[in-house]
C-alpha cells in the first residue's frame, strides 16, 4: 500500500508511502486518501488524525507521467478524486494536523492546507509550482491561501511558482510551528494525542463554525475549480508542459 493507516490510540495516522518517489501521488493513493478520510470519519475511535509523508519528503505533488494522457473525462475523474480528498480532510469532524518535511508542493501543499494546523520541518519547502506543467492551481490551494495569507501574496505565489521556506511560510501565516527536523515528528504526535484528549465534540462545533464563517464555501470553490481545471487540463500549454517535465526539457508555452 502506498498510503498507509495506523492507530496509535486514539490517534490515527495516514502515511503517504512512497519515499523512493518523494511520495508524488497518483491516482491510486488518491483514491486510497479519500477512502481513509471516509473511514476514519466515520470510526468513533478515532479522535485526531496526523497526516505524514515517509522519508525525506512530504509530498511532491502529483505524479506527472500518470498526467500524459488525459483526456476530458479522465481529467473530470482526476479532479472529482482529488476534491474528495481535499473535502474528507477539511470537513472531518476531529482535528487533523499534519506534519511536512522536505519537499511540499502542487497538490501535496493542497493536502497540508486542507488538514486544522501544519507543523514543519526547518529543511521543508512549499512551492505553488501547478505552472510549470502548464495547469492552474488545484486541490482548493487558492482557496485556503487567500484565507491564510491574502489574495495579494497568494497571486505572487501562483504567479512565481517560487519555492517558500519553512521559516517564511510561519511568517507568512501558513504553518502554525517550525521544529528541528529530528523534533517534527516527536512534536506531531504529542500534539495528536494532547487534541485527541480534549473535549474533541465542542472542536468539531468549533470547526463547523469557522467554515460557516468563510464565504464561499470550500464545496462552492472546489465546484468552480473543476471546471476551471477542466479547461486548462486540454490546453496546449498543459500538454506540453507535461511533455517537457518528462522529457526533462524546458517547456515552450503558448498561452493557449
Amino acid at each position: 500500500m502506498t498510503v498507509r493507516l495506523e492507530r496509535d490510540g486514539a490517534v490515527a495516522h495516514i502515511v503517504l508511502a512512497r519515499p523512493e518517489r518523494l511520495n508524488a501521488l497518483t491516482p491510486e493513493m488518491m483514491e486510497q486518501l479519500a477512502e481513509a478520510t471516509v473511514a476514519l470519519q466515520k470510526d468513533r475511535e478515532v479522535r485526531a488524525v496526523l497526516l505524514r509523508g515517509e522519508g525525506r519528503a512530504f509530498c511532491a505533488g502529483a505524479d506527472v507521467s500518470t498526467m500524459k494522457g488525459l483526456d476530458v473525462l479522465s481529467g473530470r475523474q482526476r479532479i472529482q478524486r482529488a476534491h474528495r480528498v481535499i473535502a474528507g480532510l477539511a470537513n472531518m469532524d476531529k482535528p487533523v494536523i499534519t506534519a511536512v518535511r522536505g519537499a511540499t508542493v502542487g497538490v501535496g501543499w493542497s493536502l497540508a492546507l486542507a488538514c486544522d494546523m501544519i507543523l514543519a520541518s526547518d529543511n521543508a519547502k512549499f512551492g505553488l509550482v501547478f505552472k510549470k506543467i502548464g495547469l492552474a492551481p488545484d486541490g482548493a490551494a487558492a482557496y485556503f491561501l487567500a484565507q491564510y495569507i491574502g489574495v495579494l501574496r497568494a497571486r505572487e505565489l501562483m504567479m512565481t511558482a517560487r519555492m517558500v521556506p519553512a521559516a517564511e511560510g510561519r511568517e507568512l501565516g501558513m504553518v502554525n510551528e517550525v521544529l528541528p527536523d529530528d523534533q517534527l515528528d516527536t512534536r506531531a504526535i504529542e500534539l495528536a494525542r494532547e487534541l485527541a484528549e480534549s473535549a474533541t465534540f465542542a472542536l468539531a462545533m468549533g470547526k463547523r463554525m469557522l467554515r460557516a464563517a468563510i464565504q464561499p464555501s470550500l464545496e462552492a470553490f472546489l465546484d468552480f475549480e473543476a471546471h476551471t481545471q477542466g479547461l486548462v487540463l486540454q490546453s496546449d500549454d498543459r500538454k506540453e508542459g507535461v511533455a517537457a517535465f518528462l522529457e526533462k526539457r524546458k517547456a515552450h508555452f503558448v498561452g493557449r
